[in-house]
């Protein structure tokens, strides 16, 4: 059975960093094209990092530079490692995975598995 456990959400401030994690458990990761979505209040839910098979990396315009995404397959983990946070941040960040990946382009297909998610608030 597969399954995405999302870790790490939390309250911070603008500019402050924060890092969320997510263990699969069912199938490696490795294999896989795995990032991040994320939905705030009222919003679709959009992809902001990827890392594929090859370990190549993919990212939304608005978060280049800010964000990093990183896998480890030893421990079949996925970190997204945010820095310099803004208020419109502020969503429930889910990992996921089988994904499609080109350009800034992240996208999910039919067979793509969603974990349930970490909220991250970025308030002063």
């Amino acid at each position: 059975q597969v399954q995405l456990v999302e870790s790490g959400g939390g309250l911070v401030q603008p500019g402050d960093s924060l890092r969320v994690s997510c263990t699969a458990s069912g199938f490696s990761l490795s294999a896989h094209n795995t990032g991040w979505f994320r939905q705030a209040p009222g919003e679709e839910r959009e992809g902001v990092a990827c890392i594929d098979s090859d370990g190549d990396t993919y990212y939304k315009d608005s978060v280049k530079g800010r964000f990093t995404v990183s896998r480890d397959n030893a421990k079949n983990t996925v970190d997204l490692q945010m820095n310099n946070l803004k208020p419109e941040d502020t969503a429930v960040y889910s990992c996921a995975t089988d994904l499609v990946c080109v350009g800034s382009m992240i996208g999910m297909l039919s067979n793509s598995y969603l974990g349930q998610g970490a909220l991250v608030t970025v308030s002063s």
